[in-house]
């Protein structure tokens, strides 16, 4: 009986741990350039915690470690706010507090950082933009790279692209989708691709979803897909133009031999022309020669006949 009653005590001081008593707030929910982050709550006493302020592209942009008081109450100014730069650019930041003796336990909140800090005009709220890149073409039975580039609030996410992008797929023009859960790699840093190999002939639609911190983005694009690539289309071309190209030397060669042939034509032309002058120059001369013979007989003829009339 004295073990158990000595056993009960032990278990009622384990319990707070258990229940995960920790509690995280910030002074605002909008900050602009000089503003303090400052952050406070609750949790065991003389705990150790750590706190991790994330960027929007997921990357850690503070890191710090925080013992709470006797109380278990912390109050923490995190950093002043700096002017907006490449390392802390404008966006929707998430700051999370873990415990490190509460089974790790964490509680996370999401703040603004912008250049004005009107709660009206400024909601705490992720922009997640995706974009897909695809070929207008491709050939059946090919292998396809499609691109897909994942921001937040403007910066590229570099967060693992099977739980990323975990539920894109394709769809393909018989009405049948396919997944594409696990097969994308990373280029970098919020930029993946995936190398799909297509089934059919049509429109590939590739529709991409993005899932990050709460936040869905949908990106889509379209391929058609062709019996042959345009690089056979393009052997085609190029041998078609071959052909066109030794057409043309054949005509250029015809053209020449018709130009010949028309000279030719020109200059018999001239010669026929030529002869024809030489032929009336003949004929006059044998005309003036004939004439005086004409006249001779005719003369001579005329004198027979007065002799002849005369002898009767």
């Amino acid at each position: 009986m004295k073990l158990l009653l000595l056993a009960i005590p032990l278990l009622l001081v384990a319990v707070p741990g258990a229940s995960g008593e920790l509690e995280v707030f910030t002074n605002s929910k909008v900050y602009s350039t000089d503003h303090t982050l400052q952050m406070y709550g609750t949790g065991l006493p003389g705990e150790n915690l750590v706190i991790r302020l994330f960027a929007p592209d997921d990357t850690i942009a503070k890191f710090d470690q925080i013992t709470t008081g006797e109380d278990g109450s912390f109050n923490y100014n995190l950093l002043i706010w700096p002017d907006p730069s490449t390392n802390f650019p404008y966006g929707t930041y998430t700051v999370e507090v873990i415990s490190t003796e509460q089974n790790g336990i964490s509680e996370r909140a999401d703040i603004k950082f912008t250049s004005t800090t009107d709660l009206v005009g400024v909601p705490v709220e992720r922009n997640l933009n995706t974009l897909v890149f695809a070929p207008e073409t491709a050939a059946v039975h090919q292998s396809v790279r499609v691109f897909v580039q994942v921001t937040s609030d403007g910066l590229l996410i570099g967060n693992d692209p099977m739980l990323l992008l975990r539920t894109s797929h394709v769809h393909l023009p018989s009405g049948l989708s396919i997944s594409l859960s696990n097969t994308f790699k990373t280029l970098h840093q919020g930029l993946y691709y995936v190398d799909y190999v297509t089934r059919e002939e049509g429109t590939h639609v590739f529709h991409v979803v993005a899932f990050n911190q709460g936040t869905t983005s949908h990106g889509s694009s379209a391929t058609n897909v062709l019996s042959q690539d345009i690089g056979g289309i393009s052997d085609q071309i190029i041998s078609l133009n071959s052909i066109l190209d030794e057409t043309s030397g054949e005509l250029d060669t015809l053209k020449s031999e018709i130009e010949s042939f028309d000279t030719t034509l020109a200059r018999a032309s001239i010669q026929i022309d030529e002869n024809i002058g030489t032929i009336g120059e003949a004929s006059s001369q044998l005309n003036a020669l004939l004439l005086p013979i004409i006249a001779s007989i005719g003369l001579i003829v005329a004198l027979q006949i007065t002799i002849l009339a005369r002898r009767r």
